[in-house]
């Protein structure tokens, strides 16, 4: 059975939501980031960068959200998670909308935080923050014009590139940034209230024993 190691609110809530979208089995161990737990030795073992979520599933492990939700996908095809080889047109515009979350909308919020409390204070440059804004606002346009007349991002279907969008998407909501975008904020409202997001967040929630977010 695979299991997934993470923390409520965080880049894991992809991977269990995926698994939920799956409908597959799986265990979930708690990192509490709150007390350092993904700085200690066995889970550097696991994840040499310290950072939630991994993955394992045999003798795999498998760190990266963006990684992880495409495995899902792969591994469950009838989930619809990933477009299938036999629609490489969907597939091509699948990786296109992953990579562009990974490195254009969530970046700056990324950044933003690394700076604001993440980071060393000695290593904080709280005025990016401006940048950081604009970057993500400039990013958000992007994704504002393609999400026009569309339900999710890629070929009509849910897929996990949704599932990365509307965890970034949720992000920013949640830092009080303003998506200033009907089309985003529906967007954005449409994926939080799917079952199998509600799910993952009841399931991690009840791993750290705190209330679902």
């Amino acid at each position: 059975m695979m299991q997934v190691y993470g923390f409520p609110n965080t880049r894991s809530t992809r991977a269990t939501w995926a698994l939920e979208e799956a409908g597959a089995e799986y265990g979930y161990t708690l990192i509490n980031l709150m007390q350092g737990e993904h700085r200690r030795p066995y889970y550097l073992k696991i994840n040499p960068g310290g950072k939630v979520p991994a993955l394992i599933d045999g003798d795999l492990i498998l760190t990266e959200s963006a990684a992880i939700c495409t495995y899902i996908g792969e591994k469950f095809p009838a989930s619809g998670l990933v477009p299938p080889l036999s629609q490489p047109t969907e597939r091509a515009h699948y990786f296109q909308w992953c990579f562009f979350v990974m490195s254009e909308l969530e970046t700056p919020l990324w950044s933003m935080a690394k700076h604001s409390r993440l980071l060393p204070e000695e290593y904080r440059v709280p005025a990016v923050a401006n940048t950081c804004l604009w970057e993500f606002q400039r990013a958000a346009k992007v994704l504002e014009q393609h999400m026009k007349d569309r339900e999710y991002a890629v070929g009509g279907q849910f897929t996990a590139a949704d599932i990365l969008l509307g965890g970034t998407l949720n992000w920013a909501i949640k830092q009080a940034i303003a998506l200033d975008s009907p089309t985003l904020q529906a967007y954005a409202e449409r994926l939080a209230n799917r079952p199998a997001l509600l799910r993952a967040r009841e399931r991690e929630a009840q791993a750290a024993t705190i209330p679902p977010a």
